[in-house]
């Protein structure tokens, strides 16, 4: 497992024993444990294992949960879950069963978009970002921010996967549609970066999606692989401008989306198993610095690909997010690992 990944992982859930924070808020003097921390932890680790910290498996909170958890744990040694749809007290004890179940300490997620009520149906529900984005407070979008973060943490999660910064300039984008923060780039960024603040200052990691902009498409990555086929200098002024924002603030999330994007990578590949997309253009030119997540791995967008997990890992991508089948995932994996595809510095 990469070792950034580990680093977070436990500065979330292990050194804090009250405020959670990212490990990017924490002093100097915390940053020397932890590393110490990580390396002890690292060397212990399996094979399996350190494959297994780089799967976030999606859970919804049916019948058989505890059985599917359990094999997670103790099959792919998952290093974290993602919660779907339930209810308060059901994300509670999965919570905790999970954890009681696992070695290395889990990253426990949520899409909270629009706070904890866009999964879990009985917590407090809040407007949509549309109508957010018509605040022009933004001391008061961060407070708001500081408030999903408390509720995160009374319910054991450490990451939420929001805000969405796409920019929402096409109508007929039904999946983006009032998750977005409006059509105006400048404002986008300036109101999902209060969002984030307010949940990192409080200490939830947010997460800003879906990079490099799923806001002018007319199809949905959920169902097909949606293009995008404006030029370099559109992208950069309309699509990108508030992920480069975002990351000028030094916040520690981002979320690559299933997109075709041909002015960012001329063969075609989803966005999400690009290396000139992820490694090239997000870490190289854009400077990030933080987690690297996919999005959900079973959207059909990207799960066609032979070898999708593999791919998303050689482009850069620190966490695969909602396999469509883990064990297939996990096993491709460690088959790249052992061949030599997937080399052992990437883990």
């Amino acid at each position: 497992m990469r070792k950034c990944v580990l680093l977070f992982i436990l500065g979330m859930t292990v050194l804090t024993t009250g405020a959670q924070v990212p490990v990017t808020l924490y002093e100097q003097t915390d940053k020397e444990k932890m590393n110490r921390w990580v390396d002890s932890v690292y060397a212990s680790l399996t094979l399996d294992q350190k494959i297994g910290q780089l799967f976030m498996p999606i859970v919804e909170t049916g019948s058989g949960w505890k059985k599917r958890i359990a094999g997670y744990i103790a099959d792919q040694k998952i290093g974290g879950l993602l919660f779907s749809k339930g209810r308060l007290s059901i994300q509670a004890e999965v919570t905790n069963y999970a954890q009681s179940l696992s070695t290395v300490p889990l990253m426990i997620a949520l899409d909270g978009e629009w706070g904890l009520n866009m999964r879990l149906i009985d917590a407090p529900r809040y407007p949509h970002n549309e109508v957010i984005g018509a605040i022009q407070d933004e001391a008061a979008i961060r407070l708001y921010g500081n408030e999903v973060a408390r509720q995160c943490r009374e319910m054991g999660i450490h990451i939420n996967f929001a805000p969405t910064v796409d920019v929402h300039t096409n109508p007929a984008n039904t999946v983006i549609g009032s998750r977005s923060f409006g059509e105006n780039p400048q404002r986008v960024a300036r109101q999902a970066i209060a969002y984030a603040r307010g949940l990192e200052e409080n200490g939830v990691m947010a997460v800003a999606k879906h990079f490099p902009g799923h806001g002018d498409t007319s199809k949905d990555s959920h169902h097909t692989l949606p293009l995008i086929t404006h030029d370099a200098a559109r992208l950069d002024s309309v699509e990108l401008y508030p992920f480069r924002e975002y990351i000028t603030a030094g916040l520690s999330g981002m979320m690559i989306g299933h997109l075709n994007v041909p002015a960012l990578d001329t063969n075609g590949m989803p966005a999400s198993l690009s290396p000139e997309v992820i490694t090239g253009l997000l870490r190289g030119q854009m400077g990030f610095r933080g987690l690297i997540f996919t999005d959900a791995m079973a959207m059909k967008g990207v799960s066609e690909q032979p070898d999708a997990s593999v791919k998303a890992l050689l482009a850069g991508n620190d966490i695969l997010l909602g396999e469509a089948n883990l064990s297939r995932a996990f096993d491709s994996v460690k088959k790249a690992v052992e061949e030599g595809t997937l080399p052992d510095s990437l883990l």
